[in-house]
């Protein structure tokens, strides 16, 4: 007799935990993980979780300890062990079964996987997960993309493991086919553009004021007391707190300046890309991370070019310390009017129709860019269902408007004194430009309709026009 109400396959970090909150949750769970040995040491190490938790040593016992329609979700590393694990599964699974891929899944794929599966009776569901190893144990905040009644037949589950914000679970339903995984690489997209602000930030309290870690960290833990609360801002302080046990020194200190990336925040700046919607503070975290990864080119252009140039001798005065509070907030506006105008563009090409009150609830709690902000946000929207982007939206102009001068002042400072910030750099010219009711682009049509013919719009006339060059330049 089936025992088990879900299905999971890979007893990774994220998996060990997922496993366990749904067992936790009091719902029994099926397990496997293709080496044996560490199922049985998962089984072992559950505690009191046992009862709820059954351990499955091949795929066929799996798939009989589930009771149908079975739902199995998938834990294991995204792309081809993905497909791989799919096609093991078609030969095992009936009609109605569910096979949830909780990967961080490329949403083509994931579209290219329900295509796959339309004609095999099985339903396939797409679902974002963000938290990381405590929100994966404790409570993430969940994304689903799929068929909607494939998404109530696991519901219960789903809502009872995800986090909780004032009681209202942090998961949905957010359309069809890819929308849930492709949320999750916006949402990931927007977390790329957040840490690097706030490295920006620090690296200005760092670099241009010769502040310590542990004085740094005062002011996040300051800020995170008011508009910037977040989780971000929170961890921020508590690493930049942190000993490292080994030199003595702030850990921070001893970490090589290097970061890596996992891909979803280079698919985000793809993606909106490909529609088109400009998301430059996303685009320039992303290429950030990845000069970061540069360290010997980096070191040469130092020894080349010069740098490290002796801080300021003074320390910053209250004021600028509250200019970069407020520069960091409309940074953090900015980045999220981007990638919710790339979800919107996304939601029309695919025809999901993706909630944004919705998205920015389920935002709340559990995820890395959980913060106060998002209450607002998702009100706003809510209020104005039909803004074409965030910094229209009546509550967002004033932030921006009170924001905006102290992102100028900032950026400035960073410029003058050889600080590089291309997050806050990129999210100030979005907002500079986006406000010019005449910009620039008249010229680039016309050096385009020059050297390539390809025309230009009048002002004062319908159709296509060319301008009267024949200087016999060529290009």
């Amino acid at each position: 007799m089936s025992k088990a109400e879900i299905g999971l396959i890979g007893l990774g970090v994220m998996g060990s935990n997922l496993a366990l909150n749904i067992a936790e949750k009091g719902y029994p769970v099926a397990v496997y993980n293709r080496t044996s040995t560490k199922t049985g040491q998962f089984f072992e190490n559950a505690g009191t979780l046992r009862e709820n938790i059954v351990p499955c040593s091949t795929l066929e016992e799996l798939v009989a300890q589930i009771k149908p329609p079975r739902p199995i979700i998938l834990m294991v590393q995204a792309g081809k062990a993905v497909d791989e694990q799919i096609a093991v599964l078609r030969d095992l699974l009936s009609e109605g079964d569910i096979i949830i891929d909780a990967g961080n899944a490329n949403f083509r794929d994931t579209i290219r996987r329900f295509e796959e599966l339309d004609d095999s009776g099985l339903t396939f569901i797409g679902m974002g997960v963000s938290g990381g190893e405590e929100g994966a144990r404790h409570g993430p905040s969940i994304m689903v993309g799929g068929k909607e009644d494939a998404y109530r037949r696991v519901e219960s589950v789903l809502t009872a493991i995800a986090a909780r914000f004032e009681g209202e679970p942090c998961c949905a339903w957010l359309g069809e086919g890819g929308a849930g995984h492709f949320v999750k690489t916006i949402h990931n997209g927007i977390e790329y553009a957040d840490m690097q602000m706030i490295a920006e930030i620090y690296g200005i309290l760092r670099d241009g004021f010769g502040m310590s870690a542990p004085e740094i960290g005062a002011i996040f833990r300051r800020w995170n007391e008011g508009r910037l609360n977040s989780y971000l801002v929170e961890i921020t302080a508590a690493v930049l707190d942190a000993d490292d046990p080994i030199s003595g020194k702030p850990v921070v200190d001893m970490i090589l300046d290097r970061a890596g990336q996992k891909g979803t925040g280079r698919w985000a700046a793809i993606e909106a890309q490909m529609m088109g919607v400009p998301a430059t503070a996303i685009e320039s975290a992303v290429a950030a991370r990845s000069l970061s990864a540069e360290k010997p080119l980096r070191e040469a252009a130092a020894s080349a070019y010069g740098s490290d140039d002796a801080p300021a001798a003074t320390t910053p005065d209250a004021r600028f310390i509250d200019d970069l509070e407020l520069a960091l907030f409309a940074g953090k506006i900015a980045a999220y009017a981007q990638g919710f105008a790339v979800m919107g563009e996304a939601s029309s090409e695919f025809k999901w129709n993706l909630p944004m009150p919705t998205i920015a609830r389920i935002w709340r709690a559990g995820c890395i860019i959980r913060s106060q902000f998002l209450g607002t946000l998702a009100q706003s929207f809510e209020a104005d269902s039909a803004a074409e982007n965030l910094l229209l939206i009546e509550d967002f102009v004033g932030m921006m408007r009170e924001a905006s001068p102290s992102l100028r002042k900032v950026v400035s400072h960073a410029a003058l004194g050889g600080l590089p910030v291309p997050a806050l750099s990129a999210a100030l010219g979005y907002f500079e430009a986006i406000r010019q009711r005449r910009g620039t682009a008249n010229l680039i049509q016309a050096q385009r309709d020059f050297f390539g013919a390809h025309g230009f719009e009048r002002i004062d006339a319908a159709g296509e026009h060319h301008g009267p060059w024949n200087s016999g330049l060529g290009g």
